[in-house]
């Protein structure tokens, strides 16, 4: 038996072989659940960083062979316990420090004060409450550590009720104790219980906020969106001479934002003297989230020169916005400084990438973006086949999600309704039906009021209403708006009277303040030339005090966007819009181009019908496109209603004429049009 000081000697030189590469702990309630240490493992492993890994293993193996020396020492010391717990605690042993546990019962060594309140650390970090409950009860006396390990120790995994039974029995607490607790109720979303807590501590006379407490305070403030208790938190802040702190900065910023004060967020966020990535990205995307796109992508420009290095996060963020926008140009600049930084193909500002070339209308950009990833995941795939959906291209988009299936990606609820809308756009009814009921037989996967409302509308395009209704009649969920609106869209095609009413009677209980049903059903009367019907409609509009939604059309022109309403002669160019359209007319007719005065009033004269089209919003968008750009550049135009059916052909003569391809993005789809003919196949 080796004598005991070379065990200590042992225990003296254990130590992790990289002090600087030391793996701290992570947060994440459930992730030591099970087996800490592998978990631990396997994160490094998942994340690449395989040296780190490797380390953690090394130093498991050197903690195991550690306990096992203790069977060698006839009488350990509190030094050899407390040096054992330390590692444990370190690399998150559970296993190892029960045993280190057992070998002070089985030795009789009795555990002071300090030690104690190490085991109960230990198996709380490790998640295991109940061992450190045990420890808790067993200890003769306790400290202020003890009680603050357990509260923490709830509260981190959201058994709050006993966490706060602990917190009221204790004898004394001190800040670390009111902001776990505070924090706890903030963390599961309980912030008005946080709030009180707050304001207890504050009447408390031997407890002041510190940093952490009052960011945590503002988070719950944020959390009910009260901006009048962010300000009185702000206010005690300044009181207490926290207002030199980044991290209370942060909160603070963070608070007037998701309070709706933007403008005093930005102002906290001028003050931060010294300004992460995080408060960069997050001021930024609160300008998006607020509709305020150009103050967002101009902070997006001053952060990249600011010498701050964005992250994922950021290029996620701005991507999106140029999405949401359609601004193709901004987010091709982000991708052009992601290509010169070296961001990784496989980080999800890549799918960010695929989504904002797809909802841009350059579909071909995006699949480029996709094949340079690695390993795509299943936003990107969602992404590339959505964007071919939506482009017209029901094949590609059908044969991107073969290739998903194959790859062994399993897809989920958001997918499929991008699958279904394609076979949907595409006339696709037995292989759309074949996907709809593979996603509960073959996926397993439970069906959504989105699958319905897109296999409603795949049927009721092709004219198929009687399996519509059945698919209706026998659906487990109340059918919602999109469903009606699929199935009120389709009799629009067909002019199916009867399903029409009792279709756009159930929109009008769901959304009556919705223009667009009653607009809808107006023009399904007047192709019917039910124009008394149509003045019902239009006199209930009036009575209820619904208003059209005007149509506009806008298109970005060297950086600069031009917005165009119907008949709209604002525009600097529009003598120069009016005669090139009034020339092309001309030539659209002598090519067969009949205008389709269907929809419009009935109590106009033929002639007025013909000139009210013709200076629909998007064809005014059209024409100063080509006016404004050299032969043969491509137009890209995008409209915040359904296009017209008058304007849809119209466009296609203008596109084999002026010899363009024009890209129109309705509130629907993309129409590529080129040499007259369009990317639908005329089927939307």
């Amino acid at each position: 038996m080796p004598p005991p000081f070379s065990a200590m000697k042992f225990l003296r030189n254990f130590s992790f072989s990289s002090k600087s590469q030391r793996i701290k702990p992570l947060n994440e309630k459930t992730f030591f659940k099970s087996n800490p240490k592998d978990g631990l493992v396997s994160r490094l492993c998942r994340d690449k960083k395989y040296k780190e890994a490797i380390d953690v293993l090394c130093e498991q193996k050197r903690l195991r062979e550690a306990v096992q020396l203790l069977n060698h020492i006839d009488r350990p010391s509190a030094l050899v316990y407390s040096t054992l717990l330390q590692f444990c605690l370190e690399q998150r042993a559970l296993e190892e420090g029960k045993l280190v546990h057992a070998h002070t019962k089985s030795s009789g060594f009795v555990p002071g004060l300090i030690i104690s309140n190490r085991f109960m650390n230990l198996y709380a970090k490790c998640g295991s409450l109940v061992d450190a409950q045990k420890m808790f009860d067993c200890m003769p006396e306790r400290d202020l550590c003890s009680w603050n390990t357990m509260i923490s120790g709830y509260a981190n995994v959201g058994q709050l009720d006993k966490a706060r039974r602990l917190f009221d029995e204790m004898p004394q607490r001190d800040n670390f104790s009111w902001t776990a607790m505070i924090s706890g109720y903030v963390r599961q979303d309980r912030p008005k219980e946080a709030l009180e807590l707050y304001r207890m501590m504050q009447r408390h006379e031997n407890s002041k906020s510190n940093k952490f407490t009052v960011s945590t305070a503002l988070a719950a403030s944020a959390a009910i969106s009260s901006l009048r208790l962010g300000k009185e938190i702000h206010g005690c802040i300044m009181r207490t001479g926290l207002d030199s702190d980044e991290v209370v900065w942060s909160a603070l910023s963070d608070m007037y934002g998701k309070c709706g004060s933007i403008e005093e967020a930005r102002c906290i966020f001028d003050k931060m003297a010294d300004r992460d990535v995080v408060s960069w990205t997050t001021m930024i995307g609160r300008y998006f989230e607020d509709g305020r796109r150009e103050e967002g992508f101009t902070l997006f420009s001053k952060f990249m020169s600011s010498g701050v290095r964005p992250n994922e996060f950021t290029f996620a963020g701005v991507l999106n916005a140029s999405a949401d926008h359609a601004a193709e140009d901004l987010g091709k600049q982000v991708h052009g400084y992601m290509t010169r930084i070296g961001f990784d193909p496989a980080s999800f500002a890549a799918s960010a990438l695929v989504h904002m070339y797809s909802k841009c209308g350059n579909i071909e950009n995006a699949k480029k973006v996709f094949g340079g990833i690695p390993q795509p995941d299943l936003v990107s795939w969602t992404s590339l086949i959505t964007g071919y959906s939506q482009h017209g291209q029901p094949n590609e988009a059908l044969q991107f999600f073969e290739l998903l299936l194959k790859s062994g990606t399993k897809p989920d609820n958001i997918i499929f309704v991008g699958v279904l809308s394609a076979c949907a756009h595409a006339g696709l009814v037995d292989k759309g039906l074949e996907y709809f009921h593979s996603i509960k037989a073959k996926h397993g996967l439970t069906y959504t009021a989105d699958h319905y409302a897109c296999v409603v509308d795949l049927l009721a395009r092709a004219g198929r209403f009687v399996e519509a209704e059945n698919i209706i009649n026998n659906m487990p969920i109340k059918p919602d708006k999109f469903l009606w609106a699929s199935l009120l869209g389709g009799c629009r095609i067909h002019g199916n009277l009867e399903l029409a009413r009792r279709a756009a009677q159930a929109l009008f209980e769901i959304e009556p303040e919705n223009p667009v049903t009653y607009i809808t059903l107006a023009n399904i009367y007047a192709t019917a030339g039910m124009w008394d019907e149509v003045a019902k409609v239009r006199k209930i509009m009036d009575v209820r005090g619904v208003v059209k939604k005007p149509g506009l059309s806008w298109i970005e022109i060297k950086r600069e966007v031009h917005v165009f309403l119907v008949g709209d002669r604002s525009h600097p160019k529009y003598d120069d819009i009016h005669d090139y359209l009034g020339n092309i007319l001309k030539r659209m007719k002598e090519e067969g181009y009949v205008p389709d005065t269907n929809f419009v009033l009935h109590d106009v004269e033929e002639e007025q019908k013909e000139q009210n089209l013709s200076y629909h919003s998007e064809k005014l968008a059209v024409a100063f496109g080509i006016i404004s750009t050299p032969p043969g550049t491509p137009i890209k135009v995008f409209k915040n209603l359904r296009t017209c059916v008058d304007c849809h052909t119209a466009i296609k003569f203008i596109s084999k004429i002026a010899m363009r391809k024009i890209t129109v993005r309705d509130s629907n789809r993309f129409h590529c049009f080129e040499d007259g003919n369009c990317s639908c196949g005329d089927y939307w």
